[in-house]
């Protein structure tokens, strides 16, 4: 049960940070009177009709500035060779230096028939 709520609560945290415009456009369809009478720059000028649409479309920008602030400090920039200088370990110089000049010799099998043998009909 607890591992349900859980799940559920997470996903509603992660579909709610990528719908913040959502969020706005629902907030002012439900303040529309409030907004459009009291936080208004143009309630003061009746003929434009305006009823809030631009204190509307201030917190969009608003909202979508933040989004793109938020995803810059969140997601590193990559360049050429970070990804193999994060994946390399750091080896001492004489263990690679040492691993570089020696050879490596391979030996065949003395008995390689006793490993390999035909199948017996």
């Amino acid at each position: 049960m607890f591992k349900q709520v859980l799940a559920y609560v997470l996903v509603l945290t992660t579909l709610a940070a990528n719908c913040t415009q959502l969020f706005v456009y629902a907030g002012f369809e439900i303040n529309q009177k409030y907004i459009a009478a009291e936080l208004c720059v143009n309630r003061n000028r009746p003929e434009l009709h305006c009823n809030g649409k631009c204190y509307l479309m201030r917190k969009l920008k608003q909202a979508e500035q933040k989004e793109k602030a938020q995803s810059e400090n969140q997601r590193p920039v990559l360049q050429p060779g970070m990804i193999v200088e994060k994946l390399a370990f750091a080896a001492p110089s004489f263990i690679i230096a040492k691993s570089l000049t020696a050879e490596l010799k391979f030996n065949f099998p003395e008995r390689s028939n006793s490993i390999f043998q035909p199948p017996k009909v």
